[in-house]
């Protein structure tokens, strides 16, 4: 009898599921796989022998994480005062049109 091969990413949705739902029994008969295998998985899985596909050397930092967090907010805040600076520049550029050529009015809406 031959073995099934499972790719790292459905092992690891069908962990996922396994553990959400506290049940891998049923899990495993939804996936037609062995009961024991799948507690397996989810015992390795929980262990920190993690079955996907990134391989430990790629793996990255919560601190790297949380500091492109941190930059990312920053320059999302710095782009939101950008933003509002120009639409007040567009605001204040159409009221000055409407002031001096009030018969451009219609095409500025």
């Amino acid at each position: 009898m031959q073995r099934k091969q499972y790719s790292p990413e459905l092992k690891e949705k069908i962990i996922l599921e396994a553990i959400e739902v506290g049940s891998p029994t049923l899990v495993a008969r939804k996936y037609e796989i062995n009961a024991n295998m799948l507690g397996r998985w989810v015992r390795k899985y929980k262990e920190g022998k993690k079955t996907s596909s990134i391989p430990e050397e790629h793996s990255v930092s919560v601190s790297e994480i949380t500091m492109e967090n941190r930059q990312l907010s920053q320059e999302n805040e710095q782009l939101k005062k950008l933003l509002g600076e120009k639409d007040l520049e567009i605001a204040i550029l159409r009221d000055l049109i409407k002031k001096k050529n009030p018969h451009l009015l219609t095409k500025l809406k």
